[in-house]
């Protein structure tokens, strides 16, 4: 057996306070990693530091970039257990995309339908929880309680099948992981 592990942030950008405002939900961002340092983490999030758009597939790491200086924000970390060949099967995928990146942009019409209920495939768009759960329910790691499309990142807390390793500040995850790591 190998696991899959999924964090969920909220930051305090923009962006997400505005999906906080609008969907009530703790947790307004997911990413996926096949490693349980989560290095390196992969989402669709914005390309920049300092703005939203573009935004697109991404690495993302938890000690440089947006995250570094995001210690105080709300995070939980899941695992999902799977066997080799599902656990391959995810990561080539991922893979696959990362290799692909130009290819794939963010779905901003996908995350207003999402809000809406109106499931709907945008061919090569995505939003982070959109993409996480393409990638779930197509390498068959776990069966969605719904569409991908609808899927946010506040619903993956209800999956049973998910087991909950962490939830708490950012900065102490990190510590968790990585305990001889400095922090501001």
């Amino acid at each position: 057996m190998k696991s899959i592990y999924l964090l969920l942030t909220r930051s305090d950008t923009y962006v997400s306070k505005t999906i906080g405002l609008a969907t009530s939900d703790k947790y307004t961002h997911i990413s996926i990693s096949f490693d349980e340092k989560l290095e390196p983490l992969y989402s669709f999030a914005r390309k920049y530091k300092r703005i939203p758009l573009p935004a697109g597939i991404r690495h993302e790491a938890l000690y440089s970039g947006f995250y570094e200086k995001c210690n105080h924000i709300p995070c939980a970390l899941y695992e999902l257990k799977v066997d080799d060949e599902t656990y391959e099967k995810a990561k080539n995928h991922v893979d696959d995309m990362m290799e692909n990146a130009d290819c794939y942009r963010y779905n901003v019409l996908g995350l207003l339908l999402c809000r809406m209920n109106i499931a709907y495939d945008r061919k090569s768009h995505y939003f982070c929880s959109e993409f996480v759960s393409e990638v779930l329910e197509m390498s068959n790691a776990l069966e969605l309680p719904k569409h991908p499309s609808l899927m946010r990142p506040a619903d993956y807390t209800k999956i049973e099948e998910l087991n909950c390793l962490f939830d708490g500040k950012l900065h102490e995850l990190k510590r968790s992981i990585q305990p001889d790591y400095e922090y501001c």
